[in-house]
């Protein structure tokens, strides 16, 4: 069952890479500077930055004098960062099973890539591995879809025009991190002392509702293999849904959608 999410999940952000920046990018590279912040990330910290997709976090904290990696398992993943920023490493990894040596990096960052995870206490677990003593990991993922609307909307209409029960990969729950007190007993779980949790505010700004469908069904996984699940004549139906629920947060010329990520960090002792 992990081996084929694992797969699924890695062909799934293989083929995203080239419209993730678009269908996320200014949404997820919102959480930045509260994510450094949470992992201690400063001039000299040597970072490690997990699932670090098209390279926005370790950009970021090369601009504040902090020495990063990037590591990710899609090699498309892998190429555009490093088509991007090419005088930052990145290379191809598995979050799960780090090649790194222990004690290597005085900080590590995941944003938004546990919720991708078959094994997302493995992936902490070795953050904490490869943390020197002292050191802070700081990762982010969705609030629940009451709090973050775009997915409020998607999730929505695909359970009332088309269906839910499509067969993918079983995979951990998409939320589980969402709550705070399952998102510091993992922490704990694995060795992270002092755990801390907090919501951060986010604001996704599109220009119709027609772009909030397709950044899911092109950007995502798990969402976008549910949306193309569904018959024809569904995805119609669901499509018109979430543009007409989209279009109620329309401010002038654009959409503005409340979102919300949960930052989770916590210190090797």
């Amino acid at each position: 069952m992990e081996a084929d999410f694992h797969s699924f999940e890695h062909a799934g952000w293989e083929r995203a890479a080239d419209h993730y920046g678009d269908a996320f990018g200014s949404l997820t590279s919102q959480t930045i500077p509260a994510l450094l912040r949470a992992a201690g990330v400063e001039n000299g910290t040597r970072l490690l930055d997990v699932a670090s997709g098209p390279g926005y976090v370790a950009a970021e904290a090369a601009k504040r004098g902090a020495l990063p990696r990037g590591v990710d398992f899609a090699s498309e993943m892998v190429t555009l960062a490093s088509r991007r920023y090419p005088s930052l490493p990145f290379e191809q990894g598995d979050a799960e099973a780090l090649s790194y040596e222990d004690e290597s990096f005085d900080a590590v960052t995941i944003n938004f890539g546990v919720l991708h995870l078959a094994r997302p206490d493995s992936a902490l677990a070795e953050a904490r591995r490869v943390l020197k003593r002292g050191g802070r990991c700081a990762l982010t993922v969705w609030a629940t879809p009451d709090v973050s609307v775009g997915f409020g909307i998607v999730l929505s209409a695909i359970e009332r025009h088309g269906r839910m029960d499509v067969p993918l990969p079983a995979g951990p729950p998409f939320f589980r991190f969402s709550d705070a007190a399952e998102s510091s007993r993992s922490m704990l779980a694995v060795g992270f002392a002092e755990p801390r949790v907090e919501t951060v505010p986010l604001v996704w700004r599109l220009p119709s509702g027609g772009a909030l469908c397709d950044a899911f069904l092109h950007g995502a996984v798990r969402t976008a293999a549910l949306l193309r699940a569904q018959t024809a004549d569904a995805m119609t139906r669901i499509r018109e849904a979430i543009v007409e629920a989209a279009e109620r947060y329309r401010h002038a010329d654009h959409i503005e959608l409340p979102m919300a990520a949960v930052l989770t960090s916590g210190r090797r002792p």
